[in-house]
C-alpha cells in the first residue's frame, strides 16, 4: 500500500498472519535488522481472511450506495476461518449485513453481466433460494434452466420489486445497474434494500461470493476461534 498512514492494511495484515509488523518496522527504522527480528520469509497461513469495509449510508438521506473511487468508509471489519465462503459470511456479520438462509433473491444485471450472474444465480436455486428478476434477466436464467419469475421495475407500474422489498418479501438484492433510465431504478431498489436492512450486491464478484458464503451457511453453522488459536499459540 502506498500510503504513509498504513492506518488500516497493516492491522489488518498482522491480524491475518500473526506478525506485529508496525513493532518490527519500528525497530528497523531504529537500526534493527529482519535478521535479529526473526522475520525474513513470508507468511503462508492456512486460513482465509476477508477484510469488509462499514459505510454510513443509512445516515445520509438519498444518497446511492454505488462505490467509487472516493473514501466513504467509516471502518472497517475482518472475517476469519479455514474457507473463504466462511470468512466472507462472517465479514458480512461483522458489517451487520445478516445473509439469509432461505427465502427469495432479486436478481437485475446489466446484459454484459447475465454471463456472469449464472453461476451465483445457480447455486441459490440449488440452496432453495426462489428468484425473481427483472423482465430480462428473468428471461435469461430460464433460458439456463434458472426458474425466475418475474417482477416489475420500479418504473413499469405496481408492485414493483420495491414494493416487495418494503413488504419483506426479499431476502437477498442482486443489481447491477447501466445507463440514465437503469440507474434511476437501480438507485431506488438499492436505497430500499438499505433502509429495510436487506442484503444487496452490486457487482459479480459480491454475487459469487455471497452464494459461496451462503451455502457454506446452509451447511454449517459458523464457529468461533481466538487469533492465537488460528496462529497455533
Amino acid at each position: 500500500e502506498v500510503n504513509p498512514r498504513a492506518s488500516r492494511t497493516i492491522p489488518f495484515v498482522s491480524k491475518a498472519i500473526g506478525v506485529p509488523l508496525a513493532k518490527l518496522a519500528a525497530k528497523v527504522m531504529g537500526g534493527r535488522k529482519l535478521a535479529d527480528l526473526g522475520f525474513e520469509e513470508d507468511v503462508h497461513p492456512r486460513h482465509v481472511c476477508v477484510k469488509e469495509a462499514v459505510f454510513p449510508f443509512i445516515k445520509f438521506p438519498d444518497v446511492d450506495t454505488i462505490l467509487g473511487p472516493e473514501m466513504k468508509s467509516t471502518g472497517e471489519v475482518m472475517g476469519i476461518d479455514v474457507n473463504f465462503g466462511k470468512a466472507f459470511a462472517k465479514a458480512q456479520i461483522a458489517a451487520g449485513m445478516m445473509l439469509p438462509r432461505e427465502g427469495t433473491v432479486f436478481i437485475s444485471v446489466r446484459d454484459e453481466d447475465k454471463n456472469g450472474v449464472l453461476p451465483a444465480a445457480r447455486m441459490l436455486h440449488e440452496e432453495g433460494f426462489r428468484i425473481v428478476a427483472t423482465g430480462g434477466t428473468a428471461r435469461f436464467l430460464s433460458q439456463n434452466d434458472i426458474p425466475a419469475e418475474p417482477v416489475l421495475k420500479v418504473t413499469e407500474g405496481r408492485p414493483h420489486v420495491a414494493d416487495r422489498i418494503k413488504n419483506g418479501e426479499i431476502a437477498l438484492v442482486i443489481n447491477t445497474p447501466l445507463g440514465a433510465q437503469s440507474k434511476a431504478d437501480s438507485f431506488y431498489i438499492r436505497r430500499t434494500a438499505l433502509v429495510y436492512n436487506i442484503p444487496y450486491f452490486t457487482t459479480l464478484a459480491a454475487a459469487r461470493a455471497v452464494a459461496n458464503a451462503i451455502s457454506h451457511l446452509i451447511r454449517e453453522d459458523l464457529s468461533v476461534r481466538s487469533l492465537q488459536e488460528y496462529h497455533g499459540r
